[in-house]
């Protein structure tokens, strides 16, 4: 590109520019190196205007020297000189550096958007690792023995890949079947063996909520366990938490239609899980409101994906875990690699009332399910109404159809929610003609009334 096209260009993810040389400008060379690549144009204000630099004889190769002395590994630009309206730019021009992260003092850059971003310790590791097609979790866990490994969970984990029909394994020598899958090094368990079956389960924490406003807790817990469980745990949470209608189409069955397309948010609970960055101490974190779910991932975009590449249906995802993927392929808990966010628009098509936004919040990434629309007649959430709400009405009917003197009290008991919201239950389906009471409270019986519907 010619100089004038740079100018017009403007500051981009691939241009700087700068009035004068010094340490800021080595900074975006190596935010370039560490990105894909840039150009810096010395002598040029911020706006595009023309400021010029004044050259000496040494002038280039001190400033190569001093690039190459204050980066590591070392850069080395090309520099080309240009004269625009009499006054002298400089271009100095870095590519992609193939083995990153390059550094200027000990300090990190990468290129984000037209800003040079510094990088933390997470993100360092991230992108070494990325450099060299390494995967955190693949390293063996140090001082662990094996016993650290929970044998019914490797079991459990062998008996699911055989049933996927993905891989065959040996169930008879579950710890020989892990080390054929490189979950097992030299006898000593990886970082993602102690991740999916350790005894003591490592501290890295789904923290899920349940809000009446940012600032009003309803519900709150902290799971901490091996991600199977975990993310069958935090699933739990969420349905109990989030409210479901029932239609009925001429007999006892009913058919369930939750606030959210439940697939669509497994979905985005195992991209959570298999894809954070478990060198970043902070949690996952799942926010439930009346009308919004939000589901916080520690960890960026591993490698070159971009929020608007997640809205095609064809773009190339990196994997930050690839024996934790692996883990998750095999048992069938995903289908392929790379197509999470695919599944999850496609379970909102027919949801045409929430929306998905993903965005980039720190050193992690955000995804939120919004209801565009709450119907005015349906019951406002609170906590003991949500544990009921995903209880079927047909379940209290088909308990009071087999013994009519069944007690409120054990309702509540059998359902398994508070007796408070058993007794609204009740009224509601006593107002819409369902159940009818014979006889006094003490002594009397309920009688149902409208079963063939």
């Amino acid at each position: 590109m010619s100089f004038n096209a740079l100018l017009l260009a403007g500051e981009s993810q691939t241009l700087e520019f700068k009035t004068s040389f010094d340490k800021a400008t080595v900074e975006s060379l190596v935010a370039f190196a560490n990105a894909k690549g840039g150009t810096v144009l010395v002598g040029v204000k911020d706006n595009g205007d023309i400021h010029g630099v004044t050259l000496g004889k040494e002038t280039l190769n001190e400033w190569l020297g001093q690039i190459k002395s204050t980066t590591s590994p070392a850069l080395i630009p090309d520099i080309e000189i240009e004269v625009i309206k009499e006054k002298t730019v400089i271009a100095i021009r870095i590519g992609e550096f193939p083995v990153k992260p390059v550094n200027t003092r000990g300090r990190f850059f990468k290129r984000v958007a037209s800003s040079n971003h510094q990088l933390g310790v997470p993100e360092i590791a991230d992108m070494y690792m990325q450099s060299l097609q390494l995967s955190w979790d693949a390293y063996v866990a140090p001082n662990t023995p094996i016993d650290a490994l929970a044998m019914p969970k490797i079991k459990r984990f062998i008996a699911q890949i055989n049933n996927s029909g993905r891989f065959a394994l040996d169930d008879e020598t579950p710890l020989a079947a892990l080390e054929k899958l490189k979950y097992i090094v030299n006898g000593q368990p990886t970082w993602a063996a102690m991740l999916l079956f350790a005894k003591e389960p490592l501290r890295h924490h789904v923290h899920i909520g349940r809000f009446k406003t940012p600032s009003m807790i309803l519900d709150d817990r902290q799971f901490t366990d091996t991600l199977f469980e975990v993310v069958e745990q935090s699933m739990q949470f969420i349905v109990s938490h989030i409210s479901v209608a029932f239609e009925f189409d001429g007999s006892v069955q009913r058919k369930e239609r939750f606030a959210y397309p439940l697939p669509a948010l497994r979905e985005a609970l195992l991209n959570a899980v298999v894809h954070r960055s478990y060198t970043n101490p902070n949690d996952i974190q799942i926010k439930i409101f009346d009308d919004s779910i939000a589901i916080y991932s520690p960890g960026d975009f591993y490698g070159d994906i971009s929020i608007a590449d997640l809205q095609t249906d064809n773009y190339k995802s990196s994997l930050r875990n690839k024996l934790i993927a692996e883990a998750f392929y095999l048992t069938n808990n995903i289908e392929k690699y790379g197509s999470g966010f695919i599944r999850i628009r496609k379970a909102l098509r027919d949801y045409p009332e929430v929306s998905l936004e993903i965005k980039e919040i720190g050193a992690g990434v955000e995804l939120t399910f919004k209801r565009l629309a709450i119907d005015a007649n349906e019951p406002q959430q609170t906590n003991e109404v949500e544990k009921s709400s995903v209880k079927s009405s047909v379940e209290i009917i088909e308990l009071i159809a087999r013994n009519p003197d069944v007690t409120a009290k054990e309702l509540a008991q059998t359902v398994g929610v508070t007796l408070r919201a058993i007794e609204k239950k009740i009224a509601k389906l006593k107002r819409e003609g369902w159940l009818i009471r014979v006889g006094p409270n003490k002594g009397g019986h309920w009688q149902v009334q409208k079963v063939d519907k």
